[in-house]
């Protein structure tokens, strides 16, 4: 049972060519700052609204 040819000597030495500089930057769009927005809402109605979307789920069951 054969997994074909393998040729260590192929995997000695090899060399990197690139960049580091080319790589992806994971903070470039990374933003800090506040949200807010304005409802007229009051708290309760808004809990009211949440508890009538969670229990709208409990009807699919």
């Amino acid at each position: 049972m054969g997994f074909g040819s393998y040729d260590e000597s192929e995997q000695k030495d090899q060399e990197s060519d690139f960049d580091e500089d080319d790589g992806v930057n994971v903070h470039e769009n990374s933003h800090e700052g506040e949200i807010s927005f304005d409802s007229d809402a009051s708290q309760d109605e808004l809990l009211d609204q949440l508890n009538d979307i969670k229990n709208s789920g409990d009807d699919d069951e």
